[in-house]
């Protein structure tokens, strides 16, 4: 049985599965690195909850989460079937590490989840359980959510986090960036410095160590799931930057592959 890397992906704006931009030619060709998966599970910046909830669905709607965008957007699906059966498996592993979780039976897979998969597996054929992330919960809690998802990649089962490296809204509809402004490149480049020693510890301490840390992250939840990946990595930290590109001057749409 295959073992699967975690993958961490930024997913940038919802016109990302419509567009030629770097980013979504890397996640056409992404699939292609790794074995076909059994099943996907894949924490979304877009699903908040207290605490972690799973989709229940034996079919997944799409959610079309956004306001604004042209009509072709709306018009896409992405009906990938749910798992049911690993939904609550993945709900007792929560439990028996005292981790109190939710399957939600109505819940779809919203742009942050079926907008990457497009492009990564357009047939929507393999079952997806989708799981929130709690952005009043710090890196650590996401770490350890990710740590009892890693049994799961040896399984054949792809555990993805998908929000983005740096997420400031705010000035990415500002416009006016002709290059990636040095609070952006700096932020990014300390991920991967950190990654790259094998620094879990800083990481983990990000919004303390990081420089620009609150002006890429005004908000933590696009970050979150790296950590759910970085978690479902294993440790020691193994790692490897698969893409970086810049989305609307200061969105960095990095993307790291975690214990293979």
């Amino acid at each position: 049985m295959s073992s699967l890397p975690a993958l961490f992906i930024s997913h940038g704006s919802p016109m990302l599965a419509l567009e030629n931009a770097p980013t979504s030619h890397f996640l056409r060709g992404l699939s292609a690195q790794f074995p076909r998966p059994a099943a996907i599970v894949i924490a979304s910046a877009h699903w908040e909850t207290p605490s972690p909830a799973l989709t229940g669905a034996k079919q997944l709607s799409t959610i079309h989460d956004f306001h604004g965008f042209p009509a072709a957007l709306y018009d896409l699906r992405y009906p990938a079937p749910g798992n049911p059966a690993l939904a609550s498996r993945i709900q007792g592993m929560f439990q028996s590490s005292g981790v109190e979780s939710t399957l939600d039976p109505t819940r779809g897979l919203d742009h942050g989840a079926w907008n990457p998969l497009l492009l990564m597996y357009p047939q929507a054929d393999i079952p997806v359980v989708a799981l929130s992330v709690q952005p009043r919960r710090d890196a650590a809690w996401h770490y350890r959510i990710g740590q009892l998802l890693e049994p799961l990649r040896h399984e054949n089962i792809l555990v993805i986090g998908t929000g983005n490296l740096t997420h400031n809204l705010q000035e990415a509809f500002r416009g006016h960036h002709p290059s990636t402004p040095g609070w952006v490149s700096g932020f990014a480049g300390w991920v991967e410095g950190r990654v790259a020693e094998g620094d879990t510890e800083s990481l983990l301490n990000w919004q303390q160590k990081a420089p620009h840390a609150l002006q890429n992250h005004p908000s933590p939840e696009h970050f979150l799931p790296f950590f759910t990946a970085l978690g479902a990595g294993g440790a020691p930290l193994n790692a490897r930057h698969l893409h970086n590109a810049t989305a609307m001057g200061v969105l960095a749409m990095d993307a790291y592959a975690f214990g293979a």
